[in-house]
């Protein structure tokens, strides 16, 4: 907190020491964003009065803050980029920009930042977008308050609401994402954190992100987005407080894990999703106090995943909360809380005297024959599910938690 304090004190030196205001409205001297920026210098502001401009391929090679005063929209008309940043320490608040050109070569954005440094794009909207957000090679960055939507369709005409590659040190918080393909992306970025954001709606995921290391995720809500969220071949990430909520569909899930290593996964909430947590090849990956309730499947664990924890975790009301079909390879279950936990405790410790076997018989038939699933709720699966508990055959016999807590883990 106190390094964003720390870098808006600079920033807001940096652009506004020694700096001139520049006017622009329909009325005034200045009538148009191209003027402005031909006519300003190295720490000026640009202040926009209410009304409608048009603005497309603006480009912004100098160190300047452009401010929106009441309703102020920048219309691209649907004729490429909007604006396009190419100098350091450039601010935008309080902007509209609508209508960015459609194309299946060139990545369109609303906002373009190329190899850029201490910048800050904060409470703008941004509608009718192919991408919104688009950064590239920059770094130490604030994203923070924007709303952004698209009115594609499907995957195919509509880009990411915030796109980051090849970046460091990047904030994004704050900001509401729907109708796009991905809310947010990462491609190799690193030192950055997304907080506190609103990912819905979104045609495929509510946040991408692929080569990515150190970097925290906290705070946000992922709802109703067609594939859910996807973290893949990354290291050292913390995600913490997140919610993954109603991310339904044949091939959905609240979280996707593949190929992730030294990672925390900790108080989050996956809440009626097909699959709260899907995890392949993912090792050393700490689950810690997440709540499981009413989703499919709460956790699937496929092949080559080694040395994870799952501890105080709580698991409510799922059709199934661990499906496994690989060797248990040091995975470990230990103190978690499980709805359909039938045992006793006798000394009032806490913790259940008889150990808990999660997989159940019926999801290991589930796994092999989807079409089976219809039988859930019958008398014939109760059947099964308890000869397999009482004698294991088909199921991991190791798979096994310890100490069941009686209550939910807080």
């Amino acid at each position: 907190m106190k390094s964003i304090v720390l870098f808006t004190a600079l920033f807001i030196l940096a652009n506004f020491a020694g700096g001139k205001t520049i006017e622009l409205c329909s009325s005034c001297a200045v009538k148009t964003l191209k003027t402005a920026l031909n006519i300003a210098d190295s720490g000026d502001v640009i202040r926009i009065k209410p009304g409608v401009y048009n603005a497309w391929n603006i480009e912004i090679d100098k160190p300047v803050s452009i401010i929106g005063t009441g309703s102020v929209v920048l219309d691209g008309k649907n004729q490429g980029y909007i604006l396009k940043i190419q100098a350091n320490h450039v601010r935008l608040y309080g902007l509209t920009l609508k209508n960015v050109g459609l194309s299946y070569t060139k990545d369109y954005a609303a906002i373009y930042l190329h190899r850029v440094q201490h910048f800050k794009i904060e409470r703008c909207t941004l509608r009718n977008v192919f991408f919104g957000i688009l950064v590239e090679k920059s770094a130490h960055g604030i994203i923070s308050g924007n709303k952004v939507s698209s009115l594609g369709t499907g995957e195919t005409d509509t880009g990411n609401g915030i796109h980051l590659w090849h970046c460091n040190n990047v904030l994004i918080e704050g900001n509401h994402l729907s109708r796009l393909r991905d809310g947010i992306y990462f491609e190799f970025v690193s030192e950055s954190r997304v907080l506190e954001n609103l990912s819905e709606n979104n045609f495929r995921y509510g946040l991408h992100f692929m080569f990515s290391n150190n970097d925290e995720y906290a705070e946000n809500e992922f709802r109703q987005n067609g594939a859910g969220v996807a973290v893949m071949f990354s290291k050292f990430i913390h995600m913490r407080n997140n919610k993954f909520i109603q991310n339904w569909g044949s091939a959905s899930y609240g979280l996707l894990l593949k190929e992730i290593y030294d990672a925390e996964i900790i108080s989050n909430e996956f809440r009626k999703n097909t699959i709260g947590i899907n995890a392949e090849g993912s090792n050393r990956v700490h689950y810690r106090l997440n709540n499981f309730t009413e989703n499919g499947w709460a956790i699937k664990i496929t092949g080559a995943c080694y040395e994870n924890i799952f501890e105080r975790n709580n698991f409510s009301s799922n059709a199934f909360d661990v499906a496994y079909n690989s060797k248990m390879n040091d995975n470990r279950f230990h103190g978690n809380y499980w709805s359909d936990y039938s045992g006793y405790d006798l000394n009032r410790d806490g913790i259940g005297d008889v150990p808990h076997r999660p997989v159940k018989l019926f999801s290991y038939v589930v796994n092999r024959t989807p079409e089976s699933v219809v039988l859930l709720r019958s008398l014939f699966v109760d059947l099964i599910n308890f000869s397999e508990k009482v004698s294991p055959v088909f199921t991991p016999d190791e798979l096994v938690d310890n100490a069941p807590l009686m209550k939910r883990a807080q």
